[in-house]
């Protein structure tokens, strides 16, 4: 731990560069611990349109964090690569403090039915969709992302709005997305 602590700080004392380098490699992240019951969603929403997430609990609003898309964020995911957010009811399958975006967690994109729909058309439905932060290396970039859709499908934050929605989500809580 002392090594990773010099380490982090020769990186820092590099500079921005070094800055960079030390969100790519994760050093110094521990995960956020979850809230305690009465402070977590228990539904997610987002809006596609509005380029919204909001946090609930009952009718309650937790949080509310503007957010970035896919880079084709018109119409529903339908297949692998089409850079389509997905639309439709879902939950958190899993929490990953590992993540190549800061933070993540995982959506249980595909459903059957998206399963089955992707197979009728011959295509792969794709997967690994995500709430997620910044790309590792990228946190510099914070609430720039916002200026456009740039994920292959999910739904980006700033790390410090990760944190804060990790810290809220739990799995299983279901993740609404509509248009």
């Amino acid at each position: 731990m002392r090594r990773r602590l010099l380490v982090a700080a020769a990186l820092i004392g590099l500079g921005a560069g070094g800055v960079a380098v030390a969100d790519f490699l994760q050093i110094g992240r521990t995960e956020p611990p979850l809230l305690p019951e009465p402070e977590r969603a228990d539904r997610i929403l987002v809006e596609k349109a509005a380029r919204r997430l909001t946090l609930l609990r009952g009718e309650q609003v937790l949080a509310t964090y503007p957010v970035s898309l896919g880079f084709t964020p018109a119409g529903p995911k339908t297949r692998e690569g089409d850079g389509r957010t997905p639309e439709g009811i879902y939950s958190i399958a899993f929490r990953n403090p590992k993540s190549v975006a800061h933070l993540s967690l995982k959506v249980s994109y595909p459903s059957p039915a998206d399963a089955a729909a992707a197979q009728a058309r011959g295509e792969a439905p794709g997967g690994d969709i995500m709430v997620h932060g910044l790309m590792n290396g990228f946190s510099w970039a914070g609430r720039l992302h916002r200026m456009m859709d740039w994920t292959q499908g999910c739904i980006g934050v700033t790390n410090a709005e990760m944190r804060e929605i990790y810290a809220r989500v739990d799995v299983g809580t279901p993740i609404e997305i509509r248009p």
